[in-house]
């Protein structure tokens, strides 16, 4: 429904985020997503001894607040205001499991009181010592991926074909490209314009940000991925009512070690698709030895896949400076007739233009909005 913006305040819980040697980097991801956005916690430091006496905004592009960087948790508790209530694992590593060291740092972190959020796919709460230590010092542990019992879980139903709303998806050539970004600063942008959006997560920090719909994609067997993510939109737009629906990208269709991609599309069945790209990029991020598939590749194989359009291109700009950024932006238009931007760089105007030019019903009902409003 054009122009439903209320929103409920809630207090934010207190949190700090472990990131050792990550922060600012592909692996600390979670870290940085949780500092730039998060409607569910109050970060108030990033435990990170590379960067330590730092600010997150001195490190981290984009709306971080003044956020300190510790050495330690020690460092952090010593130093801080409040005492945090939650610890949040803010690494999104290619290992699966906790080395020792980091081991120790959560027994730490459960000691002074708080309580474990943890993305990883290795279960905490199934873990006996952690189990013991938890039960110890009273506190709680949060798989965030962790999946729900089976009878919970959703096969796909086909429902997602008689959804009027317009969906588009946010999809990329790699991991860790800036696909959830990308779509948190649309919805952002989406929502200044007036609309009602609803955002689907599909990932562990998504859901740590607080998104109300959505699952971890990638911790579920096939013939449930693709039916989580259909009624993750089913549900958003049945009790949202929503104008437009912004669905967040996992990895990317050509990366050989996910799958997660295609049950995004399979599922939202996306009325439009943009796509990120890192132009200096060459290899993926967790393969440093395999080439990643072309910009042009990626858009063939999604629209082939899928059958709906890759309707604009936004860019990463890692190791890029301000005249290549702006070099490839307009060679990029040029080369592939879409439009393109750097919304960190230069916002989502160019987005929203596009979505107004493909969905027209959208800037007719603002229109309509701001003339009976007048």
């Amino acid at each position: 429904m054009i122009g439903n913006t209320q929103k409920i305040i809630k207090m934010k819980l207190k949190a700090i985020v472990y990131s050792e040697n990550q922060f600012g980097k592909n692996d600390g991801k979670v870290a940085n997503g949780l500092l730039r956005h998060s409607e569910k916690y109050e970060i108030i430091g990033i435990i990170d001894s590379s960067k330590a006496h730092q600010m997150a905004e001195n490190i981290l592009e984009g709306e971080t607040n003044e956020t300190p960087i510790f050495s330690s948790i020690d460092s952090a508790l010593e130093t801080l205001e409040y005492h945090p209530d939650y610890f949040i694992y803010g690494l999104a590593p290619s290992k699966p499991k906790l080395s020792k060291k980091e081991r120790q740092v959560f027994f730490e972190a459960m000691e002074n009181g708080m309580n474990i959020i943890n993305g990883l796919p290795e279960f905490l709460s199934e873990d006996p010592e952690f189990i013991d230590c938890a039960e110890e010092f009273g506190v709680t542990i949060t798989d965030v991926r962790k999946p729900i019992s089976k009878d919970k879980l959703h096969h796909f139903t086909g429902k997602i074909n008689r959804i009027k709303t317009p969906v588009i998806a946010i999809m990329g050539t790699d991991c860790a490209i800036g696909k959830r970004t990308t779509a948190q600063k649309l919805v952002k942008a989406l929502k200044i314009e007036g609309l009602n959006v609803a955002f689907i997560a599909t990932g562990q920090t998504g859901l740590l940000q607080g998104a109300k719909y959505g699952a971890a994609i990638d911790m579920l067997s096939s013939g449930y991925a693709t039916g989580e993510v259909e009624n993750a939109i089913l549900e958003a737009v049945q009790n949202e009512n929503p104008d437009i629906v912004i669905v967040e990208g996992q990895g990317s269709l050509g990366h050989p070690s996910y799958t997660s991609s295609a049950a995004i599309l399979k599922g939202s069945k996306p009325k439009g698709i943009i796509i990120q790209h890192a132009p200096k990029r060459q290899n993926f991020c967790t393969f440093p030895n395999i080439k990643m598939n072309s910009l042009q590749s990626e858009i063939n194989l999604i629209e082939g896949f899928i059958g709906s359009s890759v309707m604009a291109i936004t860019i990463n700009h890692e190791n890029m400076t301000k005249k290549e950024i702006d070099t490839t932006v307009k060679n990029y238009e040029k080369t592939f007739g879409l439009p393109t931007t750097d919304v960190l760089k230069h916002g989502c105007n160019k987005l929203i233009d596009m979505i107004y030019n493909k969905f027209p019903d959208l800037q007719e009902g603002m229109k309509q909005l701001n003339k009976n409003s007048i």
